[in-house]
């Protein structure tokens, strides 16, 4: 007996289906598996059977066309191929959840594609006879080509869920950085989730009176679950998490940061926590410029943070940060706005006193502000 892929097409009405499998069945034709494929043209049919040794290609596409089958095609197949479709993706799946670099290998095995090339510029998708265009959400496209069978709408939807998948995961990679702090311990960087309510809270539990007041302002009390749950997964926004990667640093997954940012119409504002030994080691400038850098993706004009007038390491991490802001204060509330659209005219952050007496010309933001200058927003 012999393995071979037969596809053809046949019309999509009750019955046909049928008679075709009954033509092959004549002939000593073990059906192994069948795939169908509803086009405009008709239900393609893909089937891997296995044949008697004493039938070749022409007689099996003799017994497809007497089963009113039509557009067939016939090729040997290998003993790989007795691997169910649902299984074959699933591996693949996880081949490229591993690497997502080898896209262009997983397309070709799961289409037996000819070719598969990979280009800069995006294009519509969609599928011309044995030619396939994939747009690539990271940017640029694929082109698959074959030699036959033509593609089938149900091939292309399958290629662009993996095409999606491998994207999503280099997505998730780049969002989860290493970050070498001066002193030499790193932290892992990346986006917060449900699952880090735990973790959360324990880096509040590990902060000061001091510092959670400075976050919150409103008293030092512990923030409640239901709202900590809202700052790790804001309905419009990103919330960053600095954890421990091991060593020195502790055991890994600590968290030691959480930076906020919440986003509303064009404006978003920006709020940071760090554990008190964590202080002063760079976390903070660096988890705010990575989220000034999101604002910036996602088309926000521009971001602003709350700031105790005696914060002084907060007004600190702003400056290093070198953007281009206004200050307003209030009392003892500092407001910074800092501009992510290109050709604002703003100044750079100015010192703050570290204890500051209300006064009519403090209210007033020109007072604050020193004189605006035009510098490149972050």
């Amino acid at each position: 007996m012999t393995l071979w892929r037969i596809r053809a097409t046949v019309d999509d009405r009750p019955g046909y289906l049928s008679v075709l499998t009954a033509s092959l069945a004549l002939r000593g034709v073990n059906i192994l598996s069948v795939q169908v494929h509803t086009t405009e043209a008709g239900a393609v049919d893909d089937f891997l059977v296995d044949a008697p040794d004493t039938l070749d290609e022409s007689d099996l596409i003799a017994a497809v066309e007497r089963g009113r089958g039509r557009d067939c095609w016939v090729a040997r197949s290998e003993a790989r191929g007795l691997a169910d479709q649902p299984t074959r993706v699933l591996g693949l799946a996880t081949r490229l959840v591993h690497g997502p670099e080898e896209t262009g290998d997983a397309l070709r095995a799961l289409l037996g594609a000819d070719d598969v090339a990979w280009r800069p510029t995006g294009v519509t998708g969609g599928i011309d006879g044995t030619t396939m265009l994939l747009p690539d959400p990271a940017g640029g496209s694929y082109r698959l080509r074959r030699a036959a069978p033509s593609y089938t709408p149900a091939e292309y939807a399958r290629a662009q869920a993996l095409v999606e998948l491998a994207a999503a995961v280099s997505r998730r990679a780049a969002d989860h950085v290493t970050l070498a702090l001066p002193d030499g311990a790193e932290l892992l960087v990346r986006p917060a989730t449900a699952d880090d309510l735990a973790g959360v809270r324990e880096l509040h539990e590990g902060c000061s009176a001091r510092s959670r007041q400075r976050r919150y302002f409103a008293g030092a009390a512990l923030p409640s679950p239901a709202r900590l749950r809202r700052l790790l997964a804001p309905a419009e926004g990103l919330t960053l998490l600095a954890t421990t990667t091991g060593g020195p640093g502790g055991p890994a997954g600590r968290v030691v940061a959480m930076a906020n940012l919440v986003a509303e119409g064009d404006e978003a504002e920006v709020a940071l926590l760090v554990r008190d030994d964590w202080q002063r080691r760079g976390i903070g400038t660096a988890l705010l410029r990575r989220l000034v850098g999101q604002a910036e993706r996602a088309g926000v004009a521009a971001v602003l943070l709350h700031v105790q007038a005696e914060n002084g390491p907060m007004m600190r991490t702003l400056r290093r940060l070198g953007c281009a802001a206004t200050v307003e204060r209030d009392g003892s509330l500092v407001t910074v706005t800092m501009p992510v659209t290109p050709d604002a005219a703003f100044a750079a952050v100015p010192s703050v006193p570290a204890a500051v007496s209300p006064a009519p010309a403090a209210v007033s933001p020109a007072s604050a502000a020193v004189s605006p200058v035009r510098r490149r927003p972050c």
